[in-house]
């Protein structure tokens, strides 16, 4: 018999943090993609996410593993987590509409609940799960309007490149477990796979994008660099894994439901954006769906019914 992964107040405290985090990440990646090639802006986000991440680790006193096997893993984690999703992602956004790419992203759970049922023994898919995830994912479509729905087949191989992010992203939730079993911190395991994906996009950048060609950013780019770096990436990365070693990837992966409502939310903190029915409502069903994916309160109802 084995135990389904709950989520604590403190793991959906963690989840939320990590929605805006990463919500905000949208607005740095259209700030930067104006100016950098993909390749060299991946690189950027977490050269700089690695550098911070070595320095708290060496402030806390803990050291990286030396062991060669560790960080096969560390680079495996890299290509699935940083490297494929982010370039895809980056790539895609100079064709797709930031709504559309919300959309297909928010596919990630649907991958992980899948994927989860039949390569993990603690996570396997439930009744409520597979309701949930069904119930957030419409919740995201109704959030972003159908607007950018009727984009959709506009530019075919752009959405198979976000499709594509969001398999890797469910392949890295699941892969990224192991990471509990062999002892390491949730710092240790941040700074090991930003590194890795550091020194493997080096050949990249210098075949592909040839950076000394390029005319030199502007300072607004360079501080969308900084912040998706330091916030996005550093910060992000730490609360990932921390969640991912509680939760495990099937809950962690609900930010993509999260995400779009903390961009939304951004916007009309900070850009003056107007919230439209369909925000409200659609942020209601994202609501609901995760109170169906985590059911405590649908068991508490439904004892209460029958007693």
């Amino acid at each position: 018999m084995t135990t389904q992964k709950t989520m604590g107040a403190t793991e959906w405290t963690m989840l939320m943090a990590l929605s805006v985090l990463w919500g905000g990440s949208f607005f740095f990646n259209a700030i930067a993609v104006k100016e950098l090639p993909p390749f060299t802006f991946v690189f950027l986000r977490v050269g700089i996410g690695s550098l911070a991440l070595l320095a708290i680790i060496r402030f806390l006193g803990q050291r990286l593993p030396r062991d060669w096997r560790i960080w096969l893993q560390f680079m495996g984690m890299g290509i699935l987590n940083n490297i494929i999703p982010f370039c895809m992602v980056v790539w895609s956004e100079k064709r797709l509409s930031g709504g559309l790419a919300s959309v297909l992203s928010a596919s990630t759970p649907l991958f992980t609940v899948v994927m989860a049922n039949f390569l993990t023994a603690d996570e396997k898919a439930t009744p409520n799960k597979i309701l949930g995830v069904v119930i957030g994912f419409a919740g995201v479509a109704t959030l972003i309007g159908s607007q950018a729905l009727k984009a959709a087949g506009s530019d075919t191989w752009a959405e198979v490149a976000v499709l594509c992010a969001a398999v890797s992203y469910a392949s890295a939730g699941l892969f990224g477990r192991r990471f509990k079993e062999m002892g390491l911190q949730p710092f240790i395991t941040a700074t090991g796979q930003t590194l890795s994906s550091t020194l493997m996009l080096i050949p990249m950048v210098l075949i592909f994008d040839q950076p000394w060609q390029l005319a030199m950013p502007s300072a607004t780019t360079w501080a969308a660099v900084a912040g998706i770096g330091l916030l996005s990436t550093t910060l992000g990365f730490i609360l990932f894994f921390r969640i991912l070693s509680t939760a495990g990837a099937t809950n962690l992966m609900l930010v993509s439901f999260l995400i779009p409502v903390s961009a939304i939310l951004l916007g009309f903190l900070f850009l003056n954006e107007r919230l439209s029915v369909n925000n409200f409502l659609g942020m209601a069903m994202i609501g609901l769906g995760l109170i169906t994916i985590d059911g405590r309160l649908v068991s508490m109802a439904v004892r209460r019914a029958t007693a």
